[in-house]
């Protein structure tokens, strides 16, 4: 079997049984409201397609799950950081060699910035090998007269606005296991044989820096590469800096394909959801009641939820108790997303609600979610600045209540595209005719990304 795992400190004896979980409880959700699930076209290749899923290998080794738990854990004591980034829907057909390592590339390169700048530890997280299921608004979609059903990620269907591609088809949830799969293995690849070596930041840097708008920045390249330098020079031992941990994630959106690859870990007898180490609700399915929460508050990974602008304390404390109830350290983490105009007012009333329950998440800002708007020439799009402007309302927020900002959730590319406004390196408008290539929601290109760790660098090296 080829080896799948993408965390070496994670021991492998540790990993999941194969076949389908048996578990009091899992199937409960079953039982409950549910949203944003497909109508699959056809029953029995749905049931020949999760029988299938159910005996396949783990993508994710239990062990694994459990070192990001304590990662996480760290990072919710403000003792590291997380970066989470990738795109938002992933595609079959990008799953290139070269776009997954553009991606995992900006991923590394934002961290580095992060880690010389913070002083801290960067966890490194992709929004990758899995992230093909997307919640929509509606369940159909009307061109010219023309009704099909909307399209929810590769996943399910076609982007194609084809009867035939637009139909729900459980035969792709099999093509995402397996496209999971290759990306996880390309990904271990890269960041354990030698792509990812420390010593590299300084090419990593090079063609950011090497641009004029970004000239305040090449201070700040140099200062890492002599760094560098100067301890290859006294004859520091590098070996630990070849390889580093990379950690999968999606929205656990899509509840057939995650329970089909649902394992027991044979260690303790409890169930992993082997899809991603890490998963999280999104905004339209954290009702407390409903059945993503109950799925998930019974798997060992840790656990997100995307927290919007009508958010209470209130709601936090009931997803706690439901998904966290015995106050696990690293267990939950609060991915809030309330947009630039809302972050500095609404988000206060939320954080004093939980930390005086004792309660200690993990809270990770997403600037995106909130901020999209619709260009004059009809494409979905975000404003840089408004992107940049609830990062910042996230830190002070956190800096006036004494608390912990833990981590920055981004939908990023590391490819040149054109897809959000503005930047040192402007986009504007008329480049989206040329350079849009999201199937879904505008993403930061790799200038963007890297200007965003840059200014988060700066964030945390002030509260520190």
């Amino acid at each position: 079997m080829t080896e799948l795992s993408v965390s070496p400190a994670a021991p492998l004896t540790s990993t999941a049984q194969a076949g389908a979980a048996d578990y009091p409880g899992l199937d409960n959700w079953r039982s409950l409201p549910v949203s944003q699930q497909p109508s699959w076209s056809d029953a029995d290749v749905f049931r020949r397609s999760v029988s299938e899923l159910s005996i396949l290998p783990p993508l994710v080794f239990a062990g694994e799950v459990d070192v990001l738990r304590e990662r996480l854990a760290a990072a919710a004591q403000g003792k590291a950081f997380l970066l989470q980034g990738g795109d938002c829907a992933e595609t079959f057909e990008a799953a290139t060699a070269d776009r997954i390592s553009a991606r995992v590339k900006t991923i590394l390169q934002m961290a580095v910035v992060l880690t010389y700048g913070a002083q801290l530890p960067v966890i490194k997280m992709g929004r990758m090998a899995g992230q093909f299921a997307k919640p929509r608004s509606s369940d159909t979609e009307t061109r010219d007269g023309v009704t099909l059903p909307a399209y929810r990620g590769d996943i399910v269907n076609g982007y194609e606005f084809t009867p035939e591609s637009r139909a729900h088809d459980a035969s792709r949830m099999l093509r995402a296991y397996h496209t999971s799969a290759s990306t996880l293995n390309l990904i271990r690849a890269f960041t354990q044989g030698g792509f990812a070596d420390l010593r590299l930041v300084h090419l990593w840097n090079k063609g950011f820096t090497e641009n004029p708008a970004h000239a305040r920045y090449e201070s700040l390249a140099r200062e890492i590469d002599r760094a560098i330098k100067f301890m290859d020079s006294c004859g520091a031992d590098f070996e630990a800096l070849k390889r580093v941990e990379f950690f999968a994630s999606h929205e656990a959106l899509l509840l057939d394909y995650e329970r089909a690859l649902t394992r027991i870990d044979s260690r303790t007898g409890l169930p992993y959801d082997t899809s991603a180490h890490f998963l999280w609700i999104g905004e339209r399915t954290r009702e407390i009641d409903h059945a993503h929460v109950d799925f998930l508050s019974r798997v060992r990974n840790p656990i997100g939820v995307k927290l919007g602008p009508s958010t209470t304390g209130d709601d936090a404390l009931r997803l706690i108790d439901r998904l966290d109830p015995e106050r696990e350290p690293g267990r939950l983490t609060f991915i809030t997303r309330m947009g630039a105009k809302n972050i500095r007012e609404k988000l206060p009333a939320v954080i004093e609600k939980v930390t005086a329950s004792g309660a200690q998440v993990l809270w990770v800002t997403d600037p995106m979610h909130g901020n999209t708007v619709t260009s004059q020439n009809g494409y979905k799009t975000r404003r840089f600045d408004d992107v940049v402007d609830e990062v910042r309302g996230f830190f002070e927020v956190h800096e006036a209540l004494g608390t912990v900002p833990g981590g920055l959730h981004m939908e990023m590319t590391g490819d040149d595209v054109a897809e959000c406004l503005g930047g040192s390196d402007p986009i504007d408008e008329d480049a989206f005719a040329d350079r849009y290539e999201s199937v879904c929601d505008p993403r930061l290109n790799h200038m963007q990304s890297l200007e965003m760790a840059f200014l988060v660098a700066g964030a945390l090296s002030k509260r520190s």
